[in-house]
């Protein structure tokens, strides 16, 4: 990437029901890509722990130029990830991680460094 503004904000600290964001501040859950982020609200597209993180979801990070996504299940594993959502990351050609929260900010700040154009939906609580 080219630019500062461009790159996605760094999890400076994660806990149970807490995040630090970079530039962003604390909250509980985020969605973050390059350029920024912001608070994930479920209620937006009707997210639940099962059947998961939904396709809507999603489209917000690729329209801010994700090549690599990650997705957190929770801290317990209990947020699930919709079949639609991944296959349309893979009809887009975005690579895609998922894992438990803590695993998943640790991959995520990992390709924030290397300059990988990442965005990410992490839930911070079960």
């Amino acid at each position: 990437m080219s630019s500062e503004t461009t790159r996605s904000p760094l999890v400076l600290s994660i806990s149970w029901g807490r995040m630090d964001v970079e530039d962003l501040g604390v909250g509980k859950d985020f969605k973050l890509y390059p350029g920024g982020g912001r608070p994930w609200d479920w209620s937006e597209t009707g997210t639940r722990h099962s059947p998961g993180v939904q396709p809507d979801d999603v489209e917000e990070l690729l329209s801010h130029g994700a090549e690599t996504v990650v997705l957190s299940r929770g801290m317990q594993l209990r947020l699930q990830v919709d079949s639609r959502t991944l296959r349309l990351l893979e009809e887009r050609g975005v690579a895609v991680h998922v894992a438990e929260t803590t695993e998943a900010v640790q991959i995520y700040n990992a390709l924030v460094t290397s300059g990988t154009a990442v965005a990410g939906l992490f839930h911070s609580t079960c």
